[in-house]
């Protein structure tokens, strides 16, 4: 009796880990807190993970982190983690910068599986070849939360916003300003990211499908105001005069370029830096007629947020899209959507009140962008 006791204990342990053994259910919504985590589009699935009990082991699996996005991204991970009513759910907090060697974050996020995580975040250097460490965390059951630089797979829960969008957002702002011709730098961010690409493509399209003359010269800035601020000053050497400018990322770096060359101010689309909304409000009457667009690197705590819940089995969007915050010179609004009197690098974009996440400067900048072991 005894034996047969233990087989049929033995039985049911299998069976358990069976369960957590699999990619997640594919189900029906609506999801779960919906004013946090909308689904992209009328056609995003849905999926439930098998429940576990918390608090958990989670881990941050960054990429390239020589910008101040991602180091102000790893700040805000430190900073939501420390959240009472996020800490409560957590048991361990890690965070890995690997770099943009593809090879070596696979193999970090393997080792973070292989050491009993129960949810990575992940950064992604290269939009594919994810296919392995996916299916060796649904065997173990471990959710991936890919964010910002998403993967080509529905496969996994992913957080973002859309940066397609953001390229057409960019260029339609471009041709309010400039009209259909003329010369237009492009300064372009870290090759191999899908941010990157599909920045780039949504520009391209949309210049394309207004049927105007321009002439567009490329640049990769890395979306580093130092790379920025380089690789425009060359670009300014080499074509002289540039009628309109949209730049991934460094803005701020752009603009000091230009200002550095004594290039005349022209209309120029580019991201959330805080200092680049502070060039904008200080410049426009001078003729830096700019628009901001902001990825935001609180994508990192509603990523957190997201896995927290698909932990607890609530009902979760494959893709959680998060609106993008965008300002321009019309309506900078200091101490709303940008800070005049904050000199650090920093991102202007940190609240999304449906998430419940809110920063302020010193929340963030009291963190360090070390990795946490």
């Amino acid at each position: 009796m005894q034996l047969r006791a233990a087989a049929a204990a033995f039985a049911l342990s299998l069976l358990a880990g069976t369960a957590l053994a699999a990619p997640p259910k594919v189900v029906s919504g609506p999801g779960t807190n919906e004013t946090c985590f909308k689904p992209w589009s009328a056609q995003t699935k849905f999926f439930q993970f098998a429940a576990k009990p918390g608090p958990y082991k989670i881990a941050l699996v960054n990429g390239y982190v020589g910008n101040t996005w991602r180091i102000q991204m790893i700040k805000t991970a430190k900073a939501f983690a420390e959240l009472p009513e996020v800490k409560k759910d957590i048991k361990e907090f890690k965070v890995v910068s690997t770099g943009t060697d593809a090879a070596a974050q696979l193999g970090t996020i393997e080792d973070f599986i292989n050491q009993g995580y129960d949810a990575i975040i992940v950064n992604a250097v290269s939009p594919t070849g994810f296919d392995r460490v996916i299916r060796q965390a649904n065997a173990k059951g471990v959710v991936i939360v890919p964010f910002d630089n998403q993967l080509d797979t529905e496969a996994v829960m992913q957080v973002n916003e859309d940066n397609h969008a953001m390229g057409v957002d960019a260029a339609n702002w471009l041709l309010k300003y400039t009209g259909k011709k003329g010369n237009l730098l492009e300064v372009r961010g870290v090759p191999g990211n899908s941010v990157d690409r599909d920045r780039h493509e949504g520009f391209r399209e949309t210049l394309k499908a207004a049927g105007g003359d321009f002439k567009v010269t490329e640049v990769v800035g890395m979306w580093a105001t130092g790379d920025s601020q380089k690789v425009t000053a060359d670009a300014i050497a080499v074509n002289g005069h540039f009628d309109g400018v949209f730049t991934q990322g460094g803005s701020d770096g752009t603009v000091q370029a230009m200002i550095d060359a004594k290039h005349p101010f022209v209309p120029v689309a580019g991201e959330g830096e805080n200092a680049f909304r502070k060039q904008i409000a200080e410049h426009s009457a001078e003729g830096l007629k700019g628009m901001s667009y902001g990825q935001s690197p609180a994508l990192v705590a509603i990523s957190i947020k997201a896995a927290i819940a698909a932990l607890h089995g609530d009902v979760m969007p494959q893709l959680v899209s998060v609106p993008i915050p965008i300002a321009d010179f019309t309506d900078l609004k200091a101490g709303v959507n940008y800070f005049p009197d904050l000199n650090e690098q920093f991102f202007a974009d940190n609240a999304f009140p449906p998430c419940g996440v809110a920063f302020t400067a010193p929340q963030i900048m009291g963190q360090s962008k070390e990795n946490v072991q």
